[in-house]
């Protein structure tokens, strides 16, 4: 199957909320979830139209992220149903084995395993997979054609897919939400649904992981990167992460259970459940204006959740 393919069907049913959790607010749940069954989320919208340049070529995809990456999960998954080698850079120990790597490697990506240090030299040197590729692989070949997919799928080219996601979402509620809520991890989802939705309304973003006021800057380079306007209707809220990236304290847990057995919907706790207790956080303390309409995006990503079996 050509990535072609993969991509050809790419709309979400958008989901009219009604829950205790949220109360003064009129939500609706863009199930982005349900994209793809393997490839879903905010991950397929990414790798959309990187993959999309590839057609007619056979391309080494390469890339980075932990244990448990969303990212790796949906690349992985991706390149084996284009016939496509893939290749991921992992911060983790050696031998290390989880669900998800588990899942990569019966796709047929050979992961290699990296320490702490090697990982972060990959985000300061836009050119160190390379070395390691070089350090790791037999059959490494520098002129062989190997296309380097950065962390979490984070690209310029990235954002397009994204963007698509706006209208699709206001065709099918029927007018422009007061807000776009989404949770955050790189910026780039953000970036894209800024740029989809060309000045309008605002977007609230949560970030997952500590000290996150560095997103901003991430934000501002992929919209300028991509070629959109320095777009800044939006709200980053960096005290909502629980503890860091990666972390679900049980109370945390509880409420991702609770929200799931009253709505139907499933969510994991690192990224759509963080978004999700904020938003009722903000809806309880009376800090969001009561009768707004809310547009909440759930990136996917629940084959993440098994870290917390």
């Amino acid at each position: 199957m050509q990535s072609q393919t993969l991509f050809s069907f790419s709309v979400s049913p958008c989901q009219h909320l009604l829950s205790d959790f949220f109360p003064g607010l009129e939500l609706w749940v863009k199930r982005d979830d349900l994209l793809h069954p393997q490839v879903s989320g905010n991950k397929f919208r990414k790798l959309k139209y990187p993959l999309q340049q590839l057609a007619g070529r056979s391309p080494d995809l390469v890339t980075m992220g932990g244990a448990w990456s969303n990212h790796l999960h949906a690349t992985a998954h991706a390149a084996a149903l284009s016939g496509w080698r893939s290749i991921g850079l992992v911060r983790a120990a050696p031998q290390m084995q989880t669900a998800t790597l588990d899942d990569c490697r019966a796709l047929g990506m050979q992961i290699i395993p990296l320490t702490r240090d090697a990982y972060r030299h990959l985000r300061e040197q836009p050119d160190a997979w390379r070395s390691q590729l070089a350090e790791h692989l037999n059959d490494y070949a520098p002129q062989a054609d190997y296309v380097w997919l950065p962390e979490g799928g984070s690209t310029a080219g990235a954002l397009r897919g994204v963007a698509e996601l706006v209208d699709e979402a206001i065709a099918q509620i029927g007018f422009v939400p007061d807000s776009i809520a989404l949770a955050c991890g790189t910026g780039a989802t953000l970036a894209g649904v800024l740029a989809g939705l060309r000045g309008r309304s605002r977007v609230v973003g949560i970030a997952a992981l500590k000290n996150a006021g560095y997103l901003h800057g991430e934000i501002a380079h992929l919209l300028a990167q991509a070629g959109y306007p320095g777009y800044d209707n939006y709200q980053l809220l960096t005290d909502y992460h629980h503890g860091g990236y990666g972390k679900a304290p049980p109370l945390l847990r509880q409420f991702c259970q609770a929200f799931a057995a009253e709505t139907g919907i499933p969510v994991e706790p690192v990224y759509t459940g963080k978004l999700l207790y904020a938003l009722m956080q903000l809806c309880q303390n009376g800090q969001w204006r009561g009768g707004q309409r809310v547009l909440v995006l759930h990136t996917g990503g629940l084959q993440g959740a098994r870290g917390f079996a």
